[in-house]
């Protein structure tokens, strides 16, 4: 039952990140921010990713995003909350998320709206303990538009799985830099982690050395066998983790949830790029339902 809870987690993870990205990508997202007077792609995403934190300085958000350098999130904050208070922030990433939605989902509103009722109580009944980006999301009102109520179950789930996935990174040994460049020896570019990341060519090649001197990656930047092993074992234990939810789940009822997500989430998926920097998939969107 575990493993078979483990396995739903993944599965609807790739069906409720694409709905989540679209405040990261969609240029209606993008738009709410600049013209709120975020401009750079860095300024909107730490306004509105740490916005349900409060005012909340660089510290806790490095710590709590993990994979970005603690400069990159410096250059940010404080500084955005006097452009944007936390609460406006909230507002604009709402707006905008809404505004990506409806133009991804039109003529499935029906759908919209029943995959917000089946994940809401979901996200709803989750235990936060050790998650603190995803208890300071559920702790917004649950909103009363169809496609607002879609979004926030998605980004409430979408942060408890990003929360586990964090611990089980730090019970593996690794730091914010080393993920990225283990990552980068598999199956993403480091085109598409550092820049977005923040790190120098200097802090790369630092954390390139720990891996390598770990047996963890090759001379040629490739992963090694056992760095294979060991992202794989970080991938299961982050799918252990977020299997919470769906434990005891009928498998009739996951059906359901994953069935109405499926066209939602490659209609979503349209605003992403493949390969992107939060490492989504793009064949399990292509197959998915």
């Amino acid at each position: 039952m575990a493993e078979a809870a483990g396995t739903a987690a993944r599965t609807l993870w790739q069906l409720f990140e694409p709905v989540h990205a679209v405040t990261y990508f969609a240029p209606e997202a993008l738009t709410a921010y600049a013209e709120a007077g975020l401009r750079g792609w860095r300024r909107g995403y730490f306004a509105g990713r740490a916005a349900p934190l409060g005012p909340v300085g660089p510290e806790p958000v490095t710590a709590a995003f993990f994979s970005f350098a603690p400069g990159t999130v410096a250059r940010a904050l404080p500084a955005v909350w006097e452009i944007t208070p936390p609460g406006r922030a909230l507002e604009l990433r709402r707006s905008g998320a809404r505004a990506a939605l409806a133009r991804l989902l039109s003529g499935r509103e029906k759908e919209a709206a029943r995959a917000g009722e089946l994940l809401e109580p979901y996200a709803r009944g989750l235990d936060h303990g050790g998650r603190v980006l995803a208890a300071a999301n559920a702790a917004l009102d649950v909103p009363g538009d169809p496609l607002d109520r879609l979004w926030h179950a998605a980004t409430v789930l979408r942060e408890h799985r990003g929360d586990g996935h964090v611990a089980a990174l730090v019970a593996a040994g690794l730091d914010g830099c080393e993920v990225l460049v283990l990552r980068t020896g598999i199956d993403i570019p480091r085109s598409e982690l550092q820049p977005y990341r923040g790190w120098t060519d200097e802090e790369w090649e630092a954390a390139a050395r720990r891996l390598g001197d770990r047996g963890l990656l090759a001379a040629d930047g490739s992963a090694t066998e056992e760095g294979r092993r060991l992202h794989a074992a970080v991938e299961e234990a982050t799918d252990r983790a977020a299997a919470r939810p769906w434990r005891g789940v009928p498998a009739e009822a996951l059906r359901e949830v994953a069935d109405v997500l499926a066209p939602l989430a490659r209609a979503c998926a349209r605003s992403l790029r493949f390969p992107n920097p939060i490492g989504l998939p793009e064949a399990e969107l292509t197959g998915a339902g």
